[in-house]
């Protein structure tokens, strides 16, 4: 029989190894945790590193073609021509951005916001009767530009009778947890009192109150994330975070006494050296367009299956977007300066705003609040739109969304309509890309100009 010295012995043994075996758990998942947020910062380092250095290299050399765009195409041809020679290489070049093209994409809205966020200044010298001008291009644009694509795919559809096949699964990025939410809400009320006490503690008023500005984004966009689906409709998620970081400029212009209009210009100061919550946002654009290359190339065998239908509809939407909107712009009787402004209405901000680089006097402000707002248009109607229209196809269904909405009406037709949702993705990357090489051509820039008048 076992004495009572040699069964707790046994039960202490049992039980320091259990205790062993968590603690070596607990280790690992923590190292798991610091790795991988080491592998975040490292990618998304080089996607940044390579965007900044591509802008300063095309700003050197004069060249007005979007850089980004550029980059894009390049880091699509070292994947394409990796895939050919060494398929391991590719996967493995996929697998190690992997963590920096689902921070992209979880965090995308916020890239957009800061045009919304200063909507006030942007608009303010706008008269009344141009705003309802704008207000009419854009949303009649968005449905003339949704029809177009939309029966476009189909027609090309019904003639090459391709048919669909599985595409390659699109990774979701993980939900806001309790703890992140917690963590913005303290960097808010910190910096927002310390911005108070000490306005120019980081040396301008601009940098002091970045943490506090761009917190009130983080948070407005999470809360807004969070909403129920039929709350959405009517406050999307986009506008929840741009109230969210207009309130935290009012309440920190009232009582500071700076007003306002002073907080709102800290936001977006489009100063490099002196850098507002805006325009750190604003930074992650060309990572966007960079980030396009994994995307597509990761449906390149779904784009080449339906390259017919995809590309015909496309460079069909992205022409007649661009020459309707000039065309309309004119017949309206809206001034030149402001129908160049929004000549890219329905394409991603991030090359939008290289397109009216193309053009003298566009307020890219208003082209950037023009883009956002045609996006949240589609995001609230595009379903009941095409259901109207009788699309039933997913791949013009897909098509016709990013051709007309950009990223904001995919995520909102993919949240129903997952199978759309690849050619949702093609479509929002191809739709900026014609539009970018369109106008980069002085004759295509002519012809608008002169519809323009």
């Amino acid at each position: 029989m076992e004495s009572p010295e040699t069964s707790s012995s046994r039960t202490i043994s049992v039980n320091s190894s259990a205790s062993d075996g968590s603690s070596i758990s607990t280790s690992t998942t923590i190292s798991q945790k610091v790795l991988g947020v080491l592998h975040l910062v490292v990618s998304l380092g080089l996607i940044l590193a390579m965007d900044k250095f591509l802008k300063k290299a095309f700003v050197a050399a004069a060249i007005k073609f979007p850089s980004a765009l550029f980059g894009m195409f390049c880091i699509f041809s070292v994947l394409v021509i990796l895939d050919t020679t060494i398929p391991a290489a590719a996967k493995g070049l996929m697998d190690f951005f992997e963590p920096a093209l689902m921070f992209i994409q979880r965090w995308l809205p916020l890239f957009y916001v800061p045009a919304l966020v200063v909507v006030p200044l942007s608009v303010r010298d706008i008269p009344a009767a141009s705003g309802l001008k704008i207000c009419f291009i854009i949303a009649g644009g968005w449905l003339a530009s949704l029809c177009v694509a939309g029966y476009s795919a189909i027609a090309v559809r019904n003639i090459v009778k391709t048919e669909m096949t599985d595409a390659e699964p699109m990774a979701k990025p993980s939900p806001f947890a309790p703890l992140e939410f917690w963590a913005w809400g303290g960097i808010f009320v910190a910096s927002f009192v310390s911005a108070l006490f000490y306005p120019t503690a980081l040396r301008t008023t601009a940098r002091t109150c970045l943490p506090f500005l761009l917190a009130s984004t983080v948070l407005g966009y999470m809360v807004g994330s969070g909403l129920p689906a039929g709350v959405k409709k009517v406050l999307h998620p986009i506008i929840c975070c741009a109230l969210s970081a207009d309130l935290a400029a009012v309440a920190f212009g009232y009582i500071s006494k700076s007003g306002v209009d002073a907080v709102l210009g800290d936001y977006l100061t489009k100063v490099p050296s002196n850098p507002g919550a805006g325009d750190i946002l604003m930074g992650f654009l060309g990572s966007v367009i960079l980030s396009f290359a994994f995307s597509m190339f990761k449906q390149r065998k779904l784009v080449k299956r339906h390259a017919a239908e995809i590309f015909i509809s496309i460079i069909l939407s992205s022409l007649f977007s661009l020459y309707s909107t000039a065309l309309i712009g004119r017949l309206v009787g809206l001034e030149p300066s402001l129908t160049i402004s929004i000549l890219p209405r329905c394409i991603t901000v991030a090359l939008a705003l290289s397109i009216v680089s193309f053009f003298e006097g566009a307020n890219t402000s208003l082209t950037a609040a023009a883009v956002v707002v045609t996006g949240l248009i589609g995001a609230n109607f595009v379903q009941a739109t095409l259901d109207k229209l009788r699309f039933r196809d997913p791949i013009a269904r897909g098509i016709a969304t990013a051709s007309s909405a950009h990223g904001l009406g995919t995520a909102a037709l993919a949240a129903k309509e997952p199978e759309a949702l690849p050619f949702c993705a093609i479509a929002y990357g191809l739709t900026g890309i014609f539009g970018s090489l369109f106008c980069s051509v002085p004759a295509v820039r002519q012809s608008l100009l002169a519809i323009i008048g």
